[in-house]
């Protein structure tokens, strides 16, 4: 009987959340070891895609500097395509962000412990992607410098709020505020694993600015307690905003009266496939990174499958809303609406249609086989997929709806031109330089709640000779023999 309750045990026992049991020293040797290299051994890879990175950051300046000096009538906007790749470009960026405070902050406080070694990779690429989305309802207003002024609520000479001009206002509210919060939340979780590389630190001024960056954190049951109740009160601030940015985003379409956009299902819609990209890009980068810098111990498939898993159903929800839209469209009985729908699916840009379907409905489904989910060329293959259904979804959303509107006589076709094309893709110059910056110089692991999952943190795990070896600063101090 015994042997026979060893082995269901054994089946319904979660696989571990890390592999090979991994010391307290040997997780934070395993993290820092990328960020303490010396210039003259940065890795050979991490060279050649900064330098790529930095190309595509050069094409996004020079891209960037004639569409302001010439004017935006560069680009292939038309009429009545009058919003083109500028705002689709611009939707997808703010999507890709919301993974990252999904997988830190509702997992968070639902205690998903699977969620700590992922969870700073995520945060981060959040802040990148919204610093590349933020550019864009700027530049689209055609001079910047004003949009500056009628789009900030700064108050004006006769100190009383200006007339806002632009529906895009609400945008830069959401947005600049989910940006802010989503860095204050990054950065103090960073603390504690920002000291521990100023206390490991072996070149002084690598320990003044870390040191100033850990803001005098000594790893003190006083500073955890304010730690973790800042933590926490960030978390709930943040989850809010999960579901209100992308909401207030699918508002810039929902609140026309164009046949296409004039629905109520946008804000679950918008919100459901945000996750859905993100969780994508997740999935892509992470699993370059864990095959690269080693992490397959702290990125374990049981990670991996969850994530997979999340993107199964986000993806379920998307195809539902593929799916309403079009019988919404039958049984309100109007007839432009019915006729938008039937244009996405059999007009000129059917091709971009199923390209989004294909993407955003069958690719996820794979992810019903669990040999698919725990195969790691299949998950980076599918996920890259996403990520091309996503913007897809996007671009039919707002062109397709756009350029065969009420009246005939105005119906068109948008092309992008090659200044359409230098600025998405010189966005992701801007996205790979920073978050390639943040590879070498930051720990892309949270070292401190690695930690805490531990089996060595746990009183009752293995006995604390074995497991802790030389580390005595779990959480942001390190002993001066781990640091030699």
């Amino acid at each position: 009987m015994s042997a026979e309750r060893s082995a269901v045990a054994a089946v319904l026992e979660p696989e571990p959340l890390l592999n090979n049991n991994p010391s307290l020293a040997a997780i934070t040797n395993v993290v820092c070891r990328p960020v303490e290299l010396p210039v003259q051994k940065t890795p050979i890879g991490w060279i050649i895609s900064f330098v790529m990175a930095l190309g595509l950051l050069g094409l996004y300046g020079a891209t960037l500097t004639y569409l302001v000096t010439t004017g935006i009538g560069v680009w292939g906007n038309n009429s009545p395509v009058y919003w083109a790749w500028d705002i689709t470009n611009f939707v997808w960026w703010i999507g890709i962000g919301h993974a990252g405070t999904l997988i830190s902050a509702i997992l968070f406080l639902f205690k998903q412990k699977w969620r700590t070694s992922i969870n700073r990779f995520a945060e981060a690429m959040t802040i990148f992607a919204v610093l590349c989305a933020l550019q864009f309802p700027l530049l689209h207003t055609g001079r910047p410098w004003l949009a500056i002024y009628w789009l900030f609520p700064l108050p004006n000479q006769m100190s009383v709020w200006p007339n806002f001009r632009s529906p895009l206002l609400w945008d830069v509210f959401a947005v600049s505020t989910y940006f802010l919060v989503s860095a204050l939340f990054w950065y103090v979780g960073l603390i504690p694993d920002l000291a521990t590389l100023r206390d490991r630190a072996k070149n002084k001024a690598r320990a003044v600015v870390y040191g100033i960056l850990a803001m005098g954190w000594r790893g003190s049951n006083r500073h955890f307690q304010h730690y973790e109740k800042a933590y926490l009160i960030l978390a709930g601030l943040s989850t809010p905003l999960v579901l209100s940015v992308h909401s207030i985003v699918s508002f810039d379409f929902a609140t026309s009266v164009i046949p296409g956009w004039h629905t109520t299902i946008f804000p679950p819609y918008f919100v459901a496939g945000a996750v859905f990209s993100g969780f994508g890009l997740v999935m892509t980068l992470m699993l370059l990174a864990r095959e690269f810098y080693g992490l397959k111990h702290l990125v374990t498939m049981r990670v991996l499958e969850n994530m997979n898993k999340i993107m199964l159903a986000t993806g379920t929800m998307v195809g539902y809303a593929y799916g309403m839209e079009f019988f919404i469209a039958w049984y309100g009985g109007n007839p432009y609406e019915k006729f938008a729908f039937l244009n996405r699916a059999f007009g000129p840009y059917a091709w971009a249609y199923w390209t989004m379907l294909s993407c955003n409905v069958l690719s996820p489904q794979f992810f019903w086989f669990r040999s698919i989910r725990r195969s790691i060329p299949a998950m980076f293959v599918l996920s890259i997929f996403v990520n091309i259904g996503m913007w897809f979804e996007r671009f039919v959303i707002i062109v397709t709806s756009l350029h065969r509107d009420f009246l005939p006589s105005s119906w068109g076709y948008f092309r992008p031109t090659i200044f359409d094309v230098g600025m998405y893709v010189g966005t992701f110059g801007l996205f790979f330089t920073l978050f390639l910056l943040f590879l070498r110089f930051l720990p892309m692991v949270a070292i401190s709640e690695i930690k805490g999952i531990s089996k060595y943190a746990d009183a009752h795990g293995p006995s604390h000779g074995s497991g802790h070896g030389s580390d005595h600063g779990a959480h942001g101090t390190e002993n001066s023999k781990e640091k030699h």
